[in-house]
């Protein structure tokens, strides 16, 4: 197809597709579907050859949280049947990263419920980040503790994380459909504060809940405007007790083509098989291997996902290796671009570099 050549050659020099490119391939057939997988594998394997990053989730809190996002089981007046409970202590968030740790992970991510955390929350996240850094030094530590205020995304960066992630979840056109606590400008503000803090910024979406074509395009090139680092992408599960509970429309060749465009549009860019892999792609899921770098490991938020040993074991059937923590994840350009853009801000504020700048 003469697309999928335009795609790929467009994905080696990093430029982005148009909007009417990035449609078509969302619009391809199922006859056509091996052909997209295999052009966006060419894009991934240029610039992060077969390599794989686990991930790891920690939940710190879960449940109660006074925001309305209908696709969320923790949201306000949730009637889904999933655990609440306050902080964990270091101690216990420690011994749960030290699982995934073991299992092969090289970032573990630390996510806590609720609109955005008070200073006392972010002081028990910093507490928390040095314990796991207490036991395992190099391991990458990302947020993900909701909307920003000013201030608190520099004391989480200079406690030790290396990233945070606040996802943009939908098109900007359509957020109000899925939540009215919050816009889509306040999602777009946290991004920026992660970056100007000097922090990786992950954010991406959730495919599933009765969206366009177009507004799939419309985040993903959101993304790619933000120059985040790492898009995880999400497929709903509809959880019994949210307003989304009958959302039951992606099928594993829709999830694939939604891949291959977020690959096309971010061709350099960290794309991880997040939320919902194991119940919408099924057994299509060592295919997505093929478009994206990233997975996470073992169960997510307030959902169970596949044993660990599956994931490791479908890595390896499928000729793909688990990415060491002697390896930068990201192409050397993007690194470098960061590294400077750092360096750049701090010697503007005449400060020094914080750790692992």
């Amino acid at each position: 197809m003469d697309l999928l050549d335009t795609l790929v050659d467009k994905g080696l020099r990093r430029e982005p597709p148009t909007r009417d490119e990035a449609l078509a391939v969302l619009a391809t057939r199922d006859d056509d579907l091996l052909d997209v997988v295999a052009a966006a594998g060419k894009v991934r394997r240029h610039w992060f050859g077969r390599r794989v990053k686990l991930n790891y989730l920690v939940n710190l809190k879960s449940g109660l949280c006074p925001e309305d996002c209908s696709y969320c089981s923790q949201r306000l007046g949730s009637k889904a049947d999933v655990l609440t409970y306050t902080w964990l202590k270091p101690d216990e968030a420690a011994a749960a990263a030290e699982a995934g740790v073991a299992g092969g992970a090289k970032r573990v991510c630390l996510v806590a419920s609720g609109r955005g955390p008070t200073g006392r929350d972010v002081e028990r996240v910093a507490e928390t980040i040095a314990a796991i850094k207490e036991q395992n030094a190099n391991v990458e530590i990302c947020a993900c503790l909701g909307l920003l205020s000013d201030g608190q995304a520099a004391r989480l960066r200079e406690a030790g994380a290396h990233a945070y992630n606040h996802n943009l979840n939908t098109a900007e056109a359509v957020y109000g459909d899925i939540c009215t606590t919050h816009e889509f400008t306040d999602r777009v503000a946290t991004v920026q504060k992660s970056k100007e803090a000097d922090m990786s910024a992950c954010s991406g979406l959730i495919a599933g809940m009765g969206e366009s074509d177009a507004d799939l395009v419309d985040v993903v090139s959101a993304l790619r405007e933000l120059d985040v680092d790492s898009v995880p992408v999400n497929f709903l599960i509809p959880f019994e007790g949210t307003p989304m509970a009958r959302e039951w429309a992606l099928t594993p060749q829709r999830c694939l083509r939604i891949l291959a465009m977020v690959r096309f549009v971010c061709p350099d860019v960290e794309v991880r098989l997040a939320g919902g892999r194991e119940i919408h792609l099924r057994t299509l899921q060592p295919l997505a291997l093929h478009v994206v770098n990233s997975i996470f490991l073992g169960d997510y938020l307030t959902s169970e996902g596949q044993a660990g040993k599956a994931d490791l074991d479908m890595i390896a059937d499928a000729g793909f290796e688990v990415e060491g923590t002697d390896t930068t994840t990201l192409p050397e350009h993007r690194e470098r671009a960061r590294a400077d853009l750092v360096a750049m801000r701090h010697r503007g504020a005449g400060t020094d570099l914080p750790p692992n700048a």
